[in-house]
Protein backbone atom coordinates (compact mmCIF):
# COMPACT_ATOMS: atom_id res chain seq x y z
CA UNK A 1 0.00 0.00 0.00
CA UNK A 2 0.87 3.67 -0.61
CA UNK A 3 0.71 6.47 2.13
CA UNK A 4 0.33 8.85 -0.47
CA UNK A 5 -2.29 6.90 -2.52
CA UNK A 6 -4.27 6.06 0.42
CA UNK A 7 -4.38 9.60 1.96
CA UNK A 8 -5.24 10.74 -1.64
CA UNK A 9 -7.92 8.24 -2.11
CA UNK A 10 -9.36 8.76 1.84
CA UNK A 11 -10.02 12.40 1.30
CA UNK A 12 -11.55 12.57 -2.50
CA UNK A 13 -13.96 9.52 -1.02
CA UNK A 14 -15.23 11.91 1.64
CA UNK A 15 -15.14 14.49 -0.69
CA UNK A 16 -17.24 12.87 -3.14
CA UNK A 17 -19.99 11.93 -0.87
CA UNK A 18 -20.95 15.54 -0.02
CA UNK A 19 -23.08 18.05 -1.70
CA UNK A 20 -23.65 21.66 -2.03
CA UNK A 21 -26.65 21.72 -0.08
CA UNK A 22 -25.18 19.34 2.41
CA UNK A 23 -22.91 22.09 3.38
CA UNK A 24 -24.92 25.49 2.69
CA UNK A 25 -23.50 26.18 -0.58
CA UNK A 26 -25.67 27.10 -3.45
CA UNK A 27 -26.19 24.34 -6.45
CA UNK A 28 -26.93 25.98 -9.58
CA UNK A 29 -28.27 22.94 -10.97
CA UNK A 30 -27.15 20.81 -14.32
CA UNK A 31 -24.25 18.09 -14.43
CA UNK A 32 -21.41 18.45 -12.05
CA UNK A 33 -18.04 17.13 -13.68
CA UNK A 34 -17.26 15.68 -9.96
CA UNK A 35 -19.11 13.28 -7.56
CA UNK A 36 -19.84 15.54 -4.81
CA UNK A 37 -17.73 19.04 -3.50
CA UNK A 38 -15.32 20.16 -6.11
CA UNK A 39 -11.77 20.78 -4.41
CA UNK A 40 -12.26 24.35 -4.85
CA UNK A 41 -15.79 24.34 -2.90
CA UNK A 42 -14.26 21.96 0.04
CA UNK A 43 -11.24 24.75 0.41
CA UNK A 44 -13.34 27.53 0.73
CA UNK A 45 -15.11 25.53 3.68
CA UNK A 46 -11.92 25.06 5.53
CA UNK A 47 -10.56 28.25 4.57
CA UNK A 48 -7.47 26.82 3.26
CA UNK A 49 -6.02 28.24 -0.40
CA UNK A 50 -7.18 25.61 -3.24
CA UNK A 51 -3.68 25.20 -3.92
CA UNK A 52 -3.20 24.49 -0.15
CA UNK A 53 -5.57 21.47 -0.40
CA UNK A 54 -5.18 20.07 -3.79
CA UNK A 55 -1.89 19.57 -2.40
CA UNK A 56 -3.12 17.33 0.49
CA UNK A 57 -5.58 15.55 -1.82
CA UNK A 58 -2.18 14.63 -3.60
CA UNK A 59 -1.26 13.19 -0.65
CA UNK A 60 1.47 15.53 0.45
CA UNK A 61 0.34 16.30 4.26
CA UNK A 62 4.37 16.25 6.00
CA UNK A 63 4.06 19.61 6.03
CA UNK A 64 0.47 20.64 6.80
CA UNK A 65 -0.30 21.74 10.09
CA UNK A 66 -2.96 20.25 12.90
CA UNK A 67 -5.10 23.72 12.52
CA UNK A 68 -4.91 22.99 8.66
CA UNK A 69 -6.14 19.39 8.89
CA UNK A 70 -8.84 20.19 11.85
CA UNK A 71 -9.81 22.11 9.49
CA UNK A 72 -10.40 20.17 6.27
CA UNK A 73 -11.84 17.40 8.45
CA UNK A 74 -14.66 20.11 10.22
CA UNK A 75 -15.64 20.52 6.44
CA UNK A 76 -15.56 16.95 5.00
CA UNK A 77 -17.98 16.36 8.24
CA UNK A 78 -15.45 13.63 9.64
CA UNK A 79 -16.38 11.87 12.55
CA UNK A 80 -13.81 11.47 15.61
CA UNK A 81 -12.15 7.86 13.86
CA UNK A 82 -12.25 9.61 10.80
CA UNK A 83 -10.40 13.08 12.09
CA UNK A 84 -7.66 10.24 14.40
CA UNK A 85 -7.69 8.79 10.63
CA UNK A 86 -6.96 11.70 8.88
CA UNK A 87 -4.04 13.13 11.48
CA UNK A 88 -2.23 9.83 11.18
CA UNK A 89 -2.14 9.11 7.37
CA UNK A 90 -1.29 12.69 6.96
CA UNK A 91 2.15 12.00 8.74
CA UNK A 92 5.34 10.11 7.97
CA UNK A 93 5.46 6.49 8.81
CA UNK A 94 7.12 5.50 11.45
CA UNK A 95 8.29 2.05 11.85
CA UNK A 96 7.33 -0.05 14.19
CA UNK A 97 7.39 -4.00 14.96
CA UNK A 98 4.53 -6.30 17.07
CA UNK A 99 4.94 -9.56 18.21
CA UNK A 100 2.40 -12.54 18.50
CA UNK A 101 2.90 -13.50 21.93
CA UNK A 102 0.56 -13.55 24.50
CA UNK A 103 1.72 -12.55 28.30
CA UNK A 104 1.00 -15.23 30.86
CA UNK A 105 -1.10 -13.15 33.23
CA UNK A 106 -3.52 -12.10 30.01
CA UNK A 107 -3.49 -16.04 28.86
CA UNK A 108 -4.43 -16.91 32.72
CA UNK A 109 -6.92 -14.25 32.61
CA UNK A 110 -8.71 -14.82 29.38
CA UNK A 111 -9.01 -18.74 30.47
CA UNK A 112 -10.91 -17.69 33.54
CA UNK A 113 -13.54 -16.45 31.83
CA UNK A 114 -15.57 -19.94 31.77
CA UNK A 115 -19.17 -18.70 30.46
CA UNK A 116 -17.67 -15.86 28.47
CA UNK A 117 -15.91 -16.36 24.90
CA UNK A 118 -12.70 -14.24 24.53
CA UNK A 119 -9.48 -13.34 22.02
CA UNK A 120 -6.46 -12.27 22.24
CA UNK A 121 -6.45 -10.25 18.65
CA UNK A 122 -3.11 -8.59 17.39
CA UNK A 123 -2.21 -5.53 15.46
CA UNK A 124 -2.95 -6.97 11.91
CA UNK A 125 -6.59 -8.61 13.36
CA UNK A 126 -4.20 -12.18 13.70
CA UNK A 127 -6.10 -14.24 17.02
CA UNK A 128 -3.29 -14.89 19.30
CA UNK A 129 -5.46 -16.23 21.76
CA UNK A 130 -8.54 -17.73 22.89
CA UNK A 131 -9.90 -20.09 25.01
CA UNK A 132 -12.09 -22.85 24.84
CA UNK A 133 -15.53 -21.08 24.44
CA UNK A 134 -14.16 -19.12 22.16
CA UNK A 135 -13.90 -21.95 19.84
CA UNK A 136 -16.83 -23.54 20.55
CA UNK A 137 -18.75 -20.10 19.34
CA UNK A 138 -16.62 -19.43 16.79
CA UNK A 139 -15.44 -23.12 15.02
CA UNK A 140 -12.13 -24.79 15.09
CA UNK A 141 -9.84 -21.20 13.54
CA UNK A 142 -6.85 -22.98 15.85
CA UNK A 143 -6.47 -25.93 13.35
CA UNK A 144 -6.15 -22.95 10.53
CA UNK A 145 -2.50 -21.98 9.81
CA UNK A 146 -1.36 -19.31 11.64
CA UNK A 147 -1.13 -17.40 8.20
CA UNK A 148 -4.77 -17.54 8.09
CA UNK A 149 -5.89 -16.91 11.47
CA UNK A 150 -6.72 -13.68 12.11
CA UNK A 151 -10.30 -11.97 11.79
CA UNK A 152 -10.14 -10.59 8.38
CA UNK A 153 -9.46 -14.01 7.16
CA UNK A 154 -12.20 -15.91 9.14
CA UNK A 155 -15.03 -13.29 7.85
CA UNK A 156 -14.07 -13.34 4.39
CA UNK A 157 -12.44 -16.19 3.31
CA UNK A 158 -14.24 -18.83 5.50
CA UNK A 159 -17.61 -20.13 4.68
CA UNK A 160 -18.21 -21.09 7.93
CA UNK A 161 -18.19 -17.77 9.68
CA UNK A 162 -20.68 -16.08 6.79
CA UNK A 163 -23.07 -18.82 7.37
CA UNK A 164 -22.61 -18.35 11.39
CA UNK A 165 -23.77 -14.76 11.05
CA UNK A 166 -25.89 -15.47 7.80
CA UNK A 167 -28.08 -12.14 7.65
CA UNK A 168 -25.96 -10.36 10.16
CA UNK A 169 -22.37 -10.81 7.81
CA UNK A 170 -22.47 -7.92 5.87
CA UNK A 171 -22.55 -5.08 8.88
CA UNK A 172 -19.72 -7.58 10.68
CA UNK A 173 -17.77 -7.58 7.60
CA UNK A 174 -17.92 -4.19 7.15
CA UNK A 175 -16.90 -3.27 10.56
CA UNK A 176 -14.09 -5.23 10.21
CA UNK A 177 -13.22 -3.43 7.81
CA UNK A 178 -13.61 0.00 9.13
CA UNK A 179 -11.68 -1.07 11.89
CA UNK A 180 -8.53 -2.93 9.91
CA UNK A 181 -8.06 0.82 8.69
CA UNK A 182 -8.21 2.48 11.93
CA UNK A 183 -5.37 -0.19 12.98
CA UNK A 184 -3.32 1.14 9.64
CA UNK A 185 -3.30 4.47 10.43
CA UNK A 186 -2.54 3.93 13.87
CA UNK A 187 0.00 1.26 13.18
CA UNK A 188 1.31 3.22 10.26
CA UNK A 189 5.22 1.57 9.20
CA UNK A 190 4.02 -1.59 10.26
CA UNK A 191 4.87 -3.94 7.02
CA UNK A 192 2.89 -6.76 8.01
CA UNK A 193 -0.03 -5.04 8.58
CA UNK A 194 -0.31 -3.63 5.53
CA UNK A 195 0.90 -6.63 3.42
CA UNK A 196 -2.36 -8.39 5.41
CA UNK A 197 -4.92 -5.68 4.08
CA UNK A 198 -2.79 -6.21 0.11
CA UNK A 199 -3.66 -10.03 0.57
CA UNK A 200 -7.08 -9.36 1.42
CA UNK A 201 -7.55 -7.25 -1.46
CA UNK A 202 -6.62 -10.28 -3.78
CA UNK A 203 -8.26 -12.96 -1.66
CA UNK A 204 -11.60 -11.56 -1.34
CA UNK A 205 -13.58 -9.55 -3.76
CA UNK A 206 -16.12 -8.20 -0.93
CA UNK A 207 -13.31 -7.32 0.82
CA UNK A 208 -11.65 -5.53 -2.01
CA UNK A 209 -15.04 -3.43 -2.53
CA UNK A 210 -15.57 -2.53 0.76
CA UNK A 211 -11.70 -1.92 1.61
CA UNK A 212 -12.68 0.68 -1.67
CA UNK A 213 -15.40 2.83 0.03
CA UNK A 214 -13.33 3.65 2.95
CA UNK A 215 -14.97 3.18 5.97
CA UNK A 216 -13.21 3.99 9.22
CA UNK A 217 -14.21 3.26 12.37
CA UNK A 218 -13.34 2.23 15.96
CA UNK A 219 -14.41 -1.63 16.62
CA UNK A 220 -16.41 -0.76 19.73
CA UNK A 221 -19.84 -2.41 21.64
CA UNK A 222 -21.60 -4.44 19.05
CA UNK A 223 -24.12 -7.24 19.13
CA UNK A 224 -24.01 -10.13 17.00
CA UNK A 225 -26.70 -12.83 16.23
CA UNK A 226 -25.22 -15.90 15.42
CA UNK A 227 -26.86 -19.27 14.13
CA UNK A 228 -24.79 -22.01 15.86
CA UNK A 229 -24.84 -25.52 14.76
CA UNK A 230 -25.33 -27.16 17.78
CA UNK A 231 -27.53 -24.72 19.89
CA UNK A 232 -29.03 -22.51 17.63
CA UNK A 233 -29.59 -18.86 17.70
CA UNK A 234 -27.35 -17.31 19.71
CA UNK A 235 -26.92 -13.32 20.70
CA UNK A 236 -23.70 -11.99 21.89
CA UNK A 237 -23.10 -8.52 22.95
CA UNK A 238 -18.88 -7.79 22.35
CA UNK A 239 -16.59 -5.86 23.81
CA UNK A 240 -13.21 -5.14 22.72
CA UNK A 241 -11.23 -4.04 25.57
CA UNK A 242 -8.00 -2.08 24.57
CA UNK A 243 -4.65 -3.05 25.72
CA UNK A 244 -2.35 -0.13 25.13
CA UNK A 245 0.10 -0.96 27.42
CA UNK A 246 0.97 -4.29 25.58
CA UNK A 247 3.18 -4.38 22.49
CA UNK A 248 1.90 -7.71 21.22
CA UNK A 249 -1.59 -7.30 21.27
CA UNK A 250 -4.19 -5.03 20.37
CA UNK A 251 -6.92 -6.24 22.25
CA UNK A 252 -9.14 -8.46 24.30
CA UNK A 253 -12.35 -8.91 22.32
CA UNK A 254 -14.82 -10.75 25.18
CA UNK A 255 -18.40 -11.93 24.21
CA UNK A 256 -21.34 -12.33 27.02
CA UNK A 257 -24.92 -13.14 26.66
CA UNK A 258 -27.82 -11.58 28.72
CA UNK A 259 -28.43 -12.99 31.74
CA UNK A 260 -31.11 -15.34 32.03
CA UNK A 261 -31.84 -15.56 27.95
CA UNK A 262 -31.76 -18.18 26.06
CA UNK A 263 -28.76 -17.62 24.74
CA UNK A 264 -26.94 -17.87 28.21
CA UNK A 265 -28.21 -21.22 28.35
CA UNK A 266 -27.02 -21.68 25.01
CA UNK A 267 -23.11 -20.63 26.20
CA UNK A 268 -23.82 -22.83 29.20
CA UNK A 269 -24.39 -25.98 27.24
CA UNK A 270 -21.56 -25.32 24.90
CA UNK A 271 -19.18 -24.71 27.81
CA UNK A 272 -20.32 -28.36 29.10
CA UNK A 273 -19.17 -30.35 25.70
Amino acid sequence: MNDRTELSEFLKSRRARLRPQDVGLRDYGGARRVAGLRREELARLAGVSIAHYTRLEQGKGDSVSDEVLDAVGAALRLDIDELAYLRRIARPAVACAASSEVPPGLRHLLESFVMTPGLVVGRHTQIIGWNRLAVAVFGDFPALPESRRTLSHLLFTEPYLRDLHRGGWERAAREQVAHLRVLLGRYRGDAGLAAHVDHLREASADFARMWAEHPVAQVRSRTYVLHHPVVGELTLHGELLALPDEPSCYGLDLFAAEPGSASEQALRKLASL
